[in-house]
Formats: C-alpha cells, sequence, structure tokens
C-alpha cells in the first residue's frame, strides 16, 4: 500500500472515528429503566498475560506452565489472554470446558502471531456482537503497526448479554507495544474516544497488559474520556485491593510497584474487589512472567441497565 503522510494528530482522529464506526455495528443497547439493578449478580473478570510459547524459556517453557495457566483462568467467568499464539490458544479451549473464545493473531487477522483473546463462561453469558482491531493508523487492516510500535497490536472487544437479566456489556482486551511510547499513548487516546462516544448505557470493562504504569501517559489518556470515562478498577474497589503491588516477575521475582497490567471500567460498573494473583506450577515456579488480575463487578446500583 502507499504510504500516506498524515499529522499525527490527523492519524488518530482517523482511529478513533474508524473504531467507532466498527462498534456501532454492533447489537444497539436499550435502556430498560424499570430493570431491577439487584438482579445484576456479581461476576469475576481476569486479565492475564500469558507469555507466548517460547520454547528458549528453560524451566518456565509453556509445557510446565500450562497446566497452572489453565487450572487459573477456569476460575474467572470473563477472562482477557495476552500473549497468546495458537497452540496456547487450542490447549486454552480443550482445558476450559464451558468457556467460549474469541481471539485473532495480530499478524495476519487470523491465527499467525500472537492474540489478545476473550473467553467466558456460556452459562452466564452470551456474544451478541465481537471484533478485533489494530492499534494503528488502519485499525481495520491486518498485522498494522501504528507509530512508533515495534510490533502490530491489538484490542479484542465483546458485547455480552447476561443470561440472568439481559443487562448487556461491552468487554475490550488488549496489549500496548512494549517499545512504541507514541503508540501507547495514542492507543490509549483512541480507547478513551472509543468508550466516551460509544459507551451510551452500557457498563464498559477494558484489560489488558498496557506496558505501562498508573501514572503514565498511556493509563492517563485512557482515563481522559470526559462523558464515560474510565477508572482504575484498582481506586474504585468498595474493598481494599489486595495482593502483590507489581504484575511483572519476569519469572524470577515480583517487581513491587510495577503494575503494567491493568482492569478500568466506567461509572456504571462497581467494583466489590481487586485481588493480584500469584499462581505458582508444582515446583513452584511462577505460571507466567505476568500476574493475573481478578476483579469482581456488577452494575452500579445507580446505573440503568443496559439491554
Amino acid at each position: 500500500m502507499p504510504h500516506r503522510i498524515a499529522s499525527s494528530a490527523a492519524r488518530l482522529s482517523a482511529f478513533a472515528l474508524l473504531v467507532l464506526s466498527v462498534f456501532s455495528s454492533a447489537a444497539p443497547a436499550q435502556t430498560n429503566s424499570g430493570a431491577d439493578s439487584n438482579q445484576a449478580a456479581p461476576f469475576e473478570v481476569m486479565t492475564f498475560n500469558i507469555r507466548y510459547l517460547n520454547n528458549n524459556d528453560g524451566q518456565d517453557v509453556w509445557a510446565n506452565r500450562s497446566d497452572t495457566v489453565i487450572s487459573t483462568i477456569s476460575k474467572a467467568d470473563v477472562v482477557g489472554l495476552q500473549e497468546v499464539v495458537k497452540d496456547q490458544l487450542d490447549a486454552v479451549k480443550a482445558g476450559t470446558e464451558g468457556f467460549q473464545w474469541y481471539g485473532l493473531g495480530r499478524d495476519d487477522g487470523k491465527t499467525g502471531g500472537e492474540s489478545a483473546p476473550i473467553g467466558f463462561r456460556r452459562d452466564r453469558f452470551k456474544a451478541i456482537d465481537q471484533g478485533t482491531l489494530w492499534l494503528s493508523e488502519t485499525p481495520d487492516v491486518a498485522g498494522s503497526k501504528g507509530w512508533d510500535a515495534a510490533l502490530p497490536r491489538t484490542v479484542t472487544w465483546m458485547l455480552l448479554e447476561d443470561r440472568a437479566n439481559a443487562n448487556r456489556w461491552y468487554i475490550l482486551n488488549t496489549h500496548f507495544d512494549h517499545r512504541g511510547s507514541q503508540a501507547r499513548e495514542n492507543s490509549g487516546k483512541g480507547i478513551a474516544s472509543l468508550v466516551d462516544k460509544k459507551s451510551g448505557d452500557v457498563p464498559v470493562v477494558v484489560m489488558g497488559d498496557f506496558n505501562a504504569t498508573d501514572d503514565s501517559q498511556p493509563l492517563k489518556n485512557l482515563r481522559s474520556g470526559t462523558v464515560a470515562p474510565l477508572r482504575s478498577a484498582r481506586t474504585q474497589t468498595i474493598t481494599p485491593a489486595s495482593g502483590p503491588t507489581g504484575t511483572w516477575n519476569g519469572f524470577k521475582a515480583i517487581q513491587d510497584g510495577r503494575r503494567i497490567d491493568h482492569v478500568l471500567v466506567t461509572d456504571q460498573v462497581q467494583v466489590l474487589s481487586h485481588t493480584t494473583l500469584d499462581p505458582k506450577t508444582p515446583e513452584g515456579r511462577f505460571a507466567s512472567d505476568h500476574l493475573p488480575i481478578v476483579v469482581e463487578v456488577t452494575l452500579n446500583a445507580a446505573a440503568k441497565p443496559a439491554k
């Protein structure tokens, strides 16, 4: 494709608008203000970077960790994973009976390269719509890299409906670039713009490996929305956050305070708990080079259930 020269602002605007147009194709959410929000039973959302299948990982190769990872995943209701290659996703699907999974490879929009899949319990939710976008100036072009990113990066989204009460939830799962600071910042702006313009009465949960700490510019950009601003679930929980303060361990040691994996929510979401887990293999080694986060959420009592 010919290279098009455009300003950073223009390219970011194009990203936000195209993301918005794709989400607009989802089934519309209709507000039912007469619904009883007490029917919105809590559920657990997990984000977990499971470390891609790297045969050079020594004692920490996927084969030595997979059972622990899958066991950990199975305890949540909605899960967003990062760094998942095809063989890993196949193993996760086989090991999480009762879950439905969706995620596309970032290299070709099929199975090539890592994906950021979302899984959910079929007995609790059903998928109304879903899709994958690339965090780039051309978000609908599979394999496209954005700005100064080293690699293609994606955001996976789902519109889920709770089978118990027909309430709908937008779930977004992403993995920001590890090198490109401009890519991380623009990805944060684009997702914030999307949530601002499209969420309406639908509660939104955004999760993933952002390769950025809570006080960094990418996370500030994610929280920059004015209509439906995202908030850190860790700061919104009504019970004290528990577990390690960092989410990165490098298979060596947890780095206190280095929290680069996050869950964010809109105001319609009530966060009941926020827990950083530290799962270990039977040999006592880390399940991944990242730690998973589990957040228990429900519909805010003041929010209008979206259906």
